[in-house]
């Protein structure tokens, strides 16, 4: 079997694009991962991971989530892994449930190794690879945050949470800012907005707000910019975006969007999560050469640069262009 194992992984390093379902050797595990390229697919372009929440699968978050259309649309590579499987035979990412007491599945070097695997093999940027999961996976986002994890520059949970349980072996230990992108339903049933520190099944987790206000201070954010959505559901349902930032530099903003719906990728509401994602993790690409193609019909209301500073258009450098609908664009313009 470790021979058969051993066979699939030295396969591996065909480039090819589109959806490939392969196996990943850890701590003695064959761990699942659905790997999905576009077609021309850059050298050195950014790498998106996309983790499933529980009971979920690789396969479900790919379909539920919509990354792969993000990804044609803007280059870049999306890696979906798969959870262990636990006493139930549910698929979980081991961030600290009560009833996971003693599992000691290591899903934090798991997801780093695979990370730098995947970076290698693939030609893709390790310095550009980016983290984003729904609830369970959500959680994971913020584990690896809390591990002080290096391999990936910016998170995004989706409907998450922190569960004190699980830091016990992953006390925070950066010494870099992290950008943060956070999107949680007012009405989410299963993980409660405000948190629930005598939940007696997942057991205590954080309120959505402590978290915010920690990457905020840990980060050292001044400046915040609210704003609304427009209501594109016709449903009353209103959908605000809190965009935390400081002046000197945009390297390590907090993104909170929070709508009126429950427990779920943020379909109902009034965005495109997944590109609002996307979004997000480009504006902390250091790779100046990508050009990220925008077509949109929003209300241009600012151009900055890099300092935050309005500018007027100027060929070869990297600006940012502000839409009235909370939406922001960088740019490289090259003559």
């Amino acid at each position: 079997m470790m021979k058969k194992i051993l066979l699939i992984l030295f396969c591996l390093p065909m480039i090819s694009f589109g959806q490939q379902n392969f196996n990943f050797l850890h701590d003695g595990l064959s761990r699942e991962y659905i790997y999905y390229s576009p077609s021309n697919l850059a050298p050195n372009a950014p790498l998106v991971f996309v983790a499933h929440g529980f009971t979920g699968s690789a396969q479900g978050i790919m379909s539920y989530s919509g990354m792969n259309n993000i990804a044609d649309q803007n280059g870049f590579a999306v890696c979906y892994p798969q959870g262990t499987s636990d006493f139930w035979g549910d698929n979980f990412w081991n961030v600290g449930y009560d009833f996971h007491s003693g599992v000691n599945i290591d899903d934090v070097d798991f997801l780093e190794s695979l990370a730098v695997y995947l970076q290698s093999t693939y030609q893709l940027s390790s310095s550009n690879t980016f983290f984003t999961g729904m609830s369970n996976g959500g959680e994971m986002c913020y584990l690896l945050a809390f591990d002080g994890s290096n391999v990936f520059k910016a998170f995004a949970p989706v409907a998450g949470t922190v569960f004190p349980n699980g830091l016990i072996n992953n006390l925070f230990t950066s010494n870099f800012s992290i950008p943060f992108f956070v999107t949680h339903g007012l009405n989410d049933n299963v993980t409660y907005f405000g948190g629930d520190v005598n939940d007696q099944y997942w057991g205590p987790y954080l309120s959505v707000d402590t978290l915010v206000n920690f990457w905020v201070n840990y980060n050292s954010l001044t400046s915040l910019n609210i704003d609304t959505f427009p209501d594109l559901n016709n449903n009353g349902k209103i959908t605000i975006s809190k965009k935390y930032s400081s002046f000197a530099s945009n390297s390590n903003d907090v993104w909170l969007y929070t709508h009126q719906n429950g427990h779920n990728w943020g379909s109902d509401a009034d965005m495109v999560i997944e590109q609002e994602i996307w979004d997000f993790f480009s504006l902390f690409s250091n790779n100046p050469s990508e050009i990220h193609e925008f077509n949109s019909s929003n209300k241009l209301i600012s151009i900055t640069n890099l300092f935050g500073q309005k500018v007027i258009d100027k060929k070869n450098s990297v600006l940012f262009y502000n839409y009235n609908n909370g939406t922001v664009e960088k740019k490289v313009i090259i003559d």
